[in-house]
């Protein structure tokens, strides 16, 4: 109990600094994918529906049930249900399953509740991001873990880090959900970022308007 009560006053932290920081201004506006180029095939899974919030639309798609698993162990359910004004990344029960063998299965240990969570919340950005605001772009936002995610909307398919976005805008009444068919870590954004050209990281481009400040939701109890 004691622990999961610093788990979750962590993320509480987390989500308080990020209103703060959550201003996005991506790189340099790429040109527009030419009309004829049409994204490739996602997904033969069933369009994910929202239904309430993020945890009752990912419950009722039935295609994130690892994602519901991890979010319980880590006690984050509270937070995805009370909290408004979120973006979730959320990996797909197959991404998960493509983790290395034994991952998820170490991941999921009482032990490591902690890194699990960490995981979790790189996953989460403390203001909506839809995909008008990818589309065209690309840049660094921070994610509540402290981490950065590299958002790239500058080809056919929508990325973020090494990650497709296979069905973006899911749009739960708390906050955006963008499907995904990996599962994001920092390493893969630091690999996204060296080979993506210049500057991920700038902060400058008029291109793109900053996204307002949020504050914080109370502290789950």
């Amino acid at each position: 109990m004691h622990v999961t009560r610093l788990l979750t006053a962590a993320v509480a932290v987390a989500l308080a600094a990020g209103a703060a920081q959550a201003q996005i201004a991506p790189v340099a506006r790429a040109p527009a994918a030419p009309a004829t180029t049409a994204p490739p095939a996602a997904s033969a899974a069933p369009k994910v529906v929202a239904n309430g919030d993020i945890i009752q639309t990912t419950t009722l798609s039935g295609q994130f049930k690892t994602f519901l698993k991890a979010v319980d162990a880590t006690n984050l359910t509270s937070v995805l249900k009370t909290n408004k004004n979120l973006t979730v990344f959320v990996p797909t029960d197959a991404a998960f399953a493509a983790l290395p063998p034994g991952e998820l299965d170490r991941l999921m240990l009482p032990e490591n509740k902690t890194q699990l969570q960490k995981l979790l919340t790189y996953h989460i950005i403390n203001a909506r991001v839809d995909s008008t605001r990818i589309k065209g772009a690309k840049g660094a936002v921070p994610t509540v873990a402290g981490a950065s995610v590299e958002l790239d909307g500058s080809g056919a398919m929508l990325m973020v880090n090494n990650a497709d976005i296979i069905q973006p805008d899911v749009m739960a009444t708390n906050g955006v959900l963008h499907v995904i068919d990996k599962v994001l870590t920092p390493a893969t954004a630091s690999a996204s970022a060296a080979t993506g050209g210049s500057s991920a990281a700038s902060t400058t481009a008029p291109a793109t308007p900053a996204i307002p400040a949020k504050p914080a939701a109370p502290t789950p109890k």
